[in-house]
């Protein structure tokens, strides 16, 4: 049996199986039933491999035993592989934030949110900035900043900028929103209908000139991030961007801002 090796890689990272038992498991199931030395030489796995790899295939749930004499092995339908792998991870994710929320209220917990206090009271303001390298990590810390806004957070982006943020940042907002914090937004668009109508009751959007492709948020008159990169160019995995704790900077590019926004007409 001839298996793709690009094929095997995607059910190996599906699966979350070794190369070996990724080997085996696809030689069963294009057999149905078989003993161990049969599937040891149609996937290419050492002899002395293949009932280790037969085992653990088995305790996952992916093969069966059969009874009797020779030994032979059955191949569960995929269906109900998916159903099972998909319970485990769901356990597993079950366990680890439980594991997570208890974490809080150790006493290790404690100790670390004490050296954190203690040391960031020890920071010049200026140092206080960084570089965020991946529109994943960027979105997860401009999701911190805006849950933990008191005041305002403006927002200036591309269209596509935007319908980002909606969908990724759009229990942040209406929480953000919940607590009176004020949230503007300017962007490129004629429209607003890809925008959920509870959504559009909570932000005030604005449109920006057409050509404008400039990305940052402000957050409360202190905090700032600014992309680097236009988004309409740059891969997801290497957009940048600059996050800086700087009042003063903040503050007057939050006044330019607020007079650009006046001049802009409602989408």
């Amino acid at each position: 049996m001839i298996v793709n090796d690009e094929f095997l890689k995607k059910l190996r990272s599906a699966f979350d199986l070794n190369i070996y038992e990724v080997k085996v498991w696809t030689a069963l199931l294009s057999r149905g039933v078989a003993a161990a030395g049969e599937l040891a030489d149609i996937s290419g796995v050492p002899r002395s491999r293949s009932y280790d790899v037969l085992e653990s295939l088995e305790k996952k749930g992916f093969i069966i035993m059969k009874l009797g004499k020779p030994i032979k092995y059955i191949a569960v339908q995929p269906e109900e592989i998916l159903k099972r792998v998909r319970k485990k991870i769901e356990n597993e994710a079950t366990e680890n934030l439980q594991s997570l929320d208890k974490v809080k209220n150790t006493n290790i917990y404690q100790e670390i949110e004490l050296l954190y206090k203690q040391g960031i009271d020890k920071v010049e303001p200026a140092d206080l900035s960084g570089i965020l390298k991946g529109r994943k990590n960027l979105y997860d810390h401009i999701k911190t900043l805006i849950q933990n806004a008191d005041t305002s957070v403006f927002i200036m982006t591309t269209e596509k900028g935007l319908l980002r943020k909606i969908d990724l940042l759009k229990s942040a907002i209406k929480k953000a929103k919940g607590k009176g914090i004020k949230i503007k937004i300017a962007a490129p668009v004629k429209e607003l209908s890809f925008i959920p109508r509870e959504l559009r009751e909570v932000i005030e959007v604005r449109v920006a000139d057409k050509d404008s492709k400039a990305r940052f948020i402000l957050v409360d008159d202190k905090e700032l991030v600014f992309m680097l990169s236009d988004d309409q160019e740059v891969h997801e995995a290497y957009d940048m961007g600059v996050w800086v704790n700087t009042p003063f900077f903040t503050q007057a590019l939050g006044q330019m801002f607020e007079l650009s926004w006046k001049g802009l007409k409602r989408a």
